[in-house]
C-alpha cells in the first residue's frame, strides 16, 4: 500500500475487536520504531511492548478506562530516559565505532557535542522534555508503519504518567512514560469514528511557502 493511501486509511481507532496482530507485522512495526530518527541518533527512550491481557487490564484504570487498552492486541509504552547521561553518549559513540569499523577516538568531538547539548539544559525537566520529544518522533514513525501494515492504532496521551510509572516500575529502569500506542483491529460496528471522512486543514492553511529573499 502506498504511504498516502495508507495514511488516509488510518485513524485513531477508539474501539478494537481484540483480534491478535500477527507477530511478523508487529515486528515490522517495531523495526520501523528502531529506525526512527532522533537528535544525534541518541534515541533517548525505550519502548515497552505489552501483550499480556492481565497487565493491560491493570493499566486500564491508569488510562481512564479507555477501551483500546484492553481491546488491543499489543500496547506500546514510549518512555523517555530520565536522566539522560554522559554514559549514554559514550555507549552510542562506541556502538557507532563498532558498527562502522572506526576507532572510538574518532568520535570524541561528536560525543563532546552531544554532551554539550545535554549540559546546556537549564534543568533536569528541560532535559527530560528534550528526550520526550525524541520519543514522539518514534511514535510518529510507528503510526506511519502501522498504517502501511494495515494495523489499526490509537496514540494516547490520556493517562496518568506517574501512576503508570509506578505500575510498571519505570523509575527503577531510569524511565518515565510519555505516550501510549494501542495496536489492534478496528471494531467498525462499535466505533462511531470508523468510516468518517478524514478532516485536516487544507494545504493552503497548513503550509506557508517562504519566498526567496
Amino acid at each position: 500500500m502506498k504511504l498516502i493511501e495508507a495514511l488516509n486509511w488510518r485513524y485513531a481507532t477508539k474501539r478494537m475487536t481484540g483480534a491478535k496482530v500477527p507477530a511478523e507485522r508487529v515486528e515490522r512495526i517495531l523495526e520501523a520504531v528502531r529506525l526512527a530518527p532522533s537528535s544525534y541518533g541518541l534515541q533517548p527512550y525505550s519502548v515497552l511492548v505489552i501483550e499480556d491481557p492481565a497487565l493491560r487490564e491493570r493499566i486500564g484504570p491508569v488510562a481512564f478506562d479507555q477501551p483500546q487498552i484492553v481491546q488491543s492486541s499489543h500496547l506500546l509504552v514510549f518512555a523517555a530516559w530520565d536522566p539522560v547521561e554522559a554514559r549514554h553518549v559514550d555507549e552510542l559513540t562506541q556502538l557507532i565505532a563498532e558498527t562502522r569499523g572506526i576507532e572510538a577516538s574518532e568520535l570524541d568531538a561528536y560525543g563532546a557535542t552531544i554532551k554539550g547539548t545535554l549540559d546546556g539544559f537549564a534543568t533536569p525537566h528541560e532535559r527530560f522534555q528534550w528526550a520526550a520529544r525524541q520519543a514522539y518522533l518514534a511514535l510518529g514513525t510507528a503510526l506511519a508503519a502501522t498504517a502501511v501494515e494495515r494495523v489499526d492504532a490509537s496514540p494516547m496521551e490520556g493517562f496518568d504518567p506517574a501512576a503508570l510509572d509506578r505500575l510498571l516500575d519505570l523509575e527503577a529502569q531510569g524511565l518515565r512514560s510519555v505516550a501510549l500506542l494501542a495496536l489492534g483491529y478496528r471494531d467498525t460496528e462499535a466505533d462511531r469514528h470508523a468510516g468518517l471522512a478524514k478532516v485536516r486543514w487544507p494545504r493552503e492553511r497548513l503550509f506557508i511557502h517562504v519566498p526567496e529573499a
